[in-house]
């Protein structure tokens, strides 16, 4: 079979059609919620620094209960450990508008994360279960997009909401709508076991008798989890701080707040042209590529002052770096048994949110106590690292 042949094949499979659409739904699902979590908690006296610190208790859920979510899928299922992802999580920004002292409220965003996590990990581990060891890449980009997608559709299905409703009813639409998801995971996926069900798809068939250990899984995907954690430091730090800088170099606030928007578009649409490219050339050769593009684009940053050069910088910077995660994550799926993706997805999404919780202090001290240019210097000296390792690791990749 070729591989154009066993792309359709996996692509007319239900169950990888059902994780798309189950990714695009939460990812609605978190933009109805989190483009008001801001206003809703200035609402009731909440000040910026506070609000700003619930991200510290989402990263913190994501970190507790990454690598327990593998060991659960392993135990019971990716479908199980979906589904009750979907459910806790529908709860937890349902009941975010109920809850009153700070304490309540940081409670819930923590076991936001860690039911989000639960979600992208069974996902994930669903994924690459599924998709042939040649195209990994590629539908692992298509998980992104659908993801991004979502992200865009909810806080416009926000606005539409809060026209006609409360701030609070895009809270409770977002975990209805998780909650049907829910269900409709739970009556028509069909998958077995992380462990080797009879109804999962294993492109691998050759699976070691013995397990690889934490350590040794991890080794194996030290460079994917290299490369998330560095997205996840980067991405939680400049959603914070890039545009105070840009406002320091004479942009207005409005041109400031759609950079974000340029960084969105270069991923959704050079993402899979990327992918496909991980795939055919190897996945740590292109993520290493990206890596220096992405470099290149955060100095430019420092030199840049026109809002039309600025929103090419940051298409670019989106295109590379937001599109290192496929790429990354197919790489874990070929570096590791099959059988044991969930535990290599645990490690995975635990990399990344530990980025999320250390990025944004050491990148704020910077900015406050020295400034603006030594905080950018210090993103691209991240990224070069990442570069120097991937040529010190090149042999991580079986495909090279």
């Amino acid at each position: 079979m070729s591989s154009s042949e066993g792309r359709a094949e996996a692509l007319a499979d239900t169950t990888i059609r059902l994780v798309y659409w189950t990714i695009l739904l939460v990812g609605v699902s978190y933009g109805l919620a989190i483009s008001l979590i801001a206003v809703f908690l200035e609402g009731r006296g909440f000040d910026k620094d506070t609000i700003g610190d619930l991200a510290i208790f989402f990263a913190g859920g994501i970190v507790s209960f990454a690598i327990p979510s593998g060991w659960a899928i392993r135990r019971f299922g990716p479908k199980k450990v979906l589904v009750a992802g979907l459910v806790g999580y529908a709860l937890a920004v349902g009941l975010f508008p109920f809850a009153g002292p700070y304490a309540a409220l940081a409670t819930l965003r923590f076991f936001d994360g860690a039911f989000s996590v639960a979600v992208w990990v069974s996902s994930e581990t669903v994924l690459l279960s599924r998709a042939p060891r040649e195209d990994k890449a590629f539908f692992m980009s298509l998980y992104a997009i659908a993801l991004a997608i979502g992200y865009v559709v909810g806080p416009i299905a926000s606005r539409g909401v809060v026209a006609v409703a409360t701030k609070s009813t895009s809270f409770y639409v977002a975990g209805a709508l998780a909650l049907c998801t829910a269900l409709v995971v739970a009556a028509r996926m069909r998958v077995g076991s992380a462990d080797g069900g009879e109804e999962v798809t294993l492109g691998d068939k050759a699976q070691p008798t013995t397990p690889l250990t934490t350590g040794q899984i991890f080794w194996r995907i030290k460079m994917s989890c290299l490369a998330t954690f560095s997205y996840g430091y980067f991405q939680a730090s400049v959603v914070l701080f890039l545009p105070l800088y840009l406002k320091g170099q004479g942009l207005t606030e409005g041109q400031t707040i759609i950079v974000p928007a340029f960084f969105a578009a270069g991923m959704l649409l050079l993402a899979n042209f990327v992918a496909r490219w991980g795939d055919r050339f190897g996945h740590l050769f292109v993520m290493r590529a990206l890596g220096v593009i992405g470099t290149v684009t955060i100095v430019c940053f420092l030199f840049v002052k026109s809002a039309p050069v600025v929103y090419m910088t940051g298409f670019v910077a989106g295109a590379s770096l937001a599109s290192l995660s496929p790429v990354s994550l197919a790489l874990l799926g070929i570096a590791v048994p099959e059988r044991q993706l969930s535990q290599a997805g645990g490690l995975y999404n635990a990399a990344y949110a530990l980025g999320m919780l250390v990025g944004p202090p050491i990148a704020g001290r910077l900015f406050k106590n020295v400034s603006g240019f030594a905080m950018l210097i210090h993103f691209a000296v991240l990224w070069t690292g990442f570069v120097a390792l991937s040529i010190l690791f090149r042999r991580d990749d079986p495909r090279r």
